[in-house]
């Protein structure tokens, strides 16, 4: 998430009451969970594990659990606790807003748009030209969506990411969210579905794709365009489906996973590793689709060679 107004490391550092190493008129642009920094954004660490990773990231300013020097052109914020310290500041610069119509009055709706009745539209959404947004469909604050749209009933777009901290004690903390939904022009959405936004970045559903029903796409996932994805489908969280891919039904793919341009996953496959560009899977954990048929008909002669083996 981008700040409307970039702020310096102290009125940063004050937000959450504490101490910093750096410039305290260094400017910080953003806030971003580490998948997702870039230059002049705040991230947090709070393993030694993720030290060297988060120092060594794009981002330029990191609030860290531990005195470490720091590094040229960086700044540190110290917190015991910089997952609460993190939260923290989300939750003052992007608050929740409550909002008391189905239509916010903040949100921008493009002419020819056809809002059904039942359908929610959050605070700050942005909806584009001859769109339909179809009965009881939810569309969360800050989603943007583009021009002839199509979104069908009881879909959810933006509902939080799924992303806690398990403390000590066995309580869970929520990281909260404070991303987007971005949904790019003549996409087609199913009926319930969900599309969660980003942690702190963006999910983003590419020009032209359509979705069946019961999709499920996690927090800062990239689909791109000209996808077709079938009935029952997840997607975990920052994931990447690059263009031009195909989902058969009832496809689960793991967090962090890259499926490549024009790949083909078949149906009731379990994706746990990269699928490369215009390659067929399947099979659960799901392979080269040939590779795994191979598999499955030497499975199907073991009955025979035990018996003669007996």
């Amino acid at each position: 998430m981008k700040f409307i107004k970039p702020m310096t490391l102290r009125e940063v550092a004050s937000l959450i009451h504490s101490d910093f190493s750096g410039n305290p008129d260094f400017l910080v642009a953003g806030i971003n969970e580490i998948h997702k920094v870039e230059k002049g954004d705040l991230t947090f660490v709070d393993h030694p594990k993720y030290y060297a990773k988060a120092l060594n990231s794009a981002a330029t300013t990191i609030i860290i659990n531990k005195k470490v020097d720091c590094p040229e052109g960086k700044a540190l914020i110290f917190s015991d606790d910089p997952f609460s310290a993190y939260v923290s500041i989300v939750k003052k610069i992007r608050p929740f807003e409550m909002c008391t119509t189905p239509v916010s009055q903040k949100a921008i709706i493009g002419e020819g748009t056809i809002i059904q009745p039942g359908a929610f539209i959050g605070n700050n959404v942005i909806i584009g030209k001859n769109c339909i947004i179809h009965a009881n469909v939810s569309i969360y604050d800050h989603s943007i969506i583009g021009n002839n749209v199509i979104i069908h009933s009881n879909t959810v777009i933006g509902g939080d990411a799924y992303y806690f901290k398990k403390r000590p004690d066995g309580h869970f903390d929520k990281l909260e969210s404070c991303g987007r939904v971005i949904i790019e022009d003549n996409v087609e959405i199913g009926c319930l579905c969900t599309i969660d936004k980003g942690v702190s970045g963006d999910t983003i559903i590419g020009k032209g794709t359509k979705t069946d029903n019961h999709i499920q796409i996690g927090h800062d996932s990239v689909i791109g365009k000209n996808c077709l994805i079938g009935n029952g489908s997840m997607i975990a969280g920052v994931s990447v489906v690059e263009d031009d891919v195909l989902i058969w039904a009832g496809v689960a793919i793991q967090k962090d996973l890259v499926v490549g341009k024009g790949a083909t996953i078949l149906a009731l496959s379990g994706v746990g590793k990269n699928v490369p560009p215009y390659k067929t899977f399947f099979g659960t954990p799901a392979d080269d689709y040939f590779k795994k048929w191979r598999e499955l008909a030497a499975l199907r002669q073991l009955p025979n060679l035990l018996r003669k083996s007996w």
